[in-house]
């Protein structure tokens, strides 16, 4: 009896040879590690669903840190905001100026350099100051749109064209994720979380108009306003600025594949 053994054992292996390269074939393997093990399971999904999961995930937030570039109007600033439902705060910086930005609940606060003011009398003494920005300044409702998280997010979160998923996970920092990408890449492509909850984590907008990270999604952070003798308050109209140019726009739904829309 004992000596069928050895030739049992040999079927044996072949078999299992046999049935592990079956298996390799439909990308299971047999003792290889499984890509999908310890994550979320959203790589598992189609393009679309990853896209509409990130969606999902981002509108579901309560906050969240954004930083990186962006090519609004023709211009590139420099972004680095922590958001939330009722405000945000946070530097913008463009080639000519640097913006301090404070938004709690509808009132805005804004800290620019003594440039950004122009010609106006009060300029040199702004450069160190938050300004109460009025509701019915039209700079408002342009520098407010960087301090609104569902408006910087629908504005950034933007594919355009035919979805595909990436054939191996990458990642972004120390986190896994998964990619998606828009027209072999020219409609932007998005880097979706593999672990816990798969929030968006990085994208790259269409046409070259920027890259920005999404970070510290759900993280609380206080809000609150400038101290009083850091603050400066002109009553229903701003110093004029027309003198230093236009201020900056938030990015809006639809620019990612024309950069040079104002």
């Amino acid at each position: 009896m004992t000596a069928y053994l050895p030739a049992m054992r040999m079927r044996r292996a072949a078999f299992i040879g046999a049935l592990c390269a079956g298996l390799a074939v439909t990308g299971t393997g047999c003792g290889g590690k499984d890509p999908d093990e310890g994550t979320n399971g959203v790589g598992k999904l189609s393009a679309d669903k990853i896209e509409e999961k990130a969606r999902t995930a981002a509108t579901e937030a309560d906050s969240v840190h954004l930083s990186g570039t962006l090519v609004s109007g023709g211009k590139t600033f420099t972004l680095d905001m922590r958001l939330k439902s009722d405000g945000g705060s946070g530097e913008v910086k463009s080639q000519e100026d640097t913006f301090q930005l404070l938004r709690v609940g509808e009132q805005l606060y804004l800290k620019a350099s003594a440039a950004f003011w122009g010609q106006s009398e009060s300029a040199g003494k702004l450069g160190d100051k938050y300004v109460k920005v009025p509701e019915g300044d039209p700079s408002y409702k342009q520098f407010r749109g960087f301090t609104d998280m569902d408006v910087l997010l629908d504005g950034l979160l933007g594919l355009d064209g035919k979805l595909t998923k990436g054939a191996a996970y990458t990642k972004v920092g120390h986190t896994r994720a998964v990619q998606v990408t828009a027209d072999a890449g020219k409609g932007g492509k998005l880097s979706v979380s593999l672990e816990g909850t798969p929030y968006p984590l990085l994208m790259e907008r269409a046409g070259g108009a920027g890259r920005v990270e999404l970070a510290e999604w759900g993280q609380s952070f206080q809000l609150a306003p400038p101290e009083q003798d850091q603050t400066v308050d002109y009553g229903p109209q701003l110093p004029t600025t027309k003198d230093a140019g236009s201020p900056p726009a938030a990015p809006s739904k639809g620019q990612g594949s024309n950069p040079t829309k104002p």
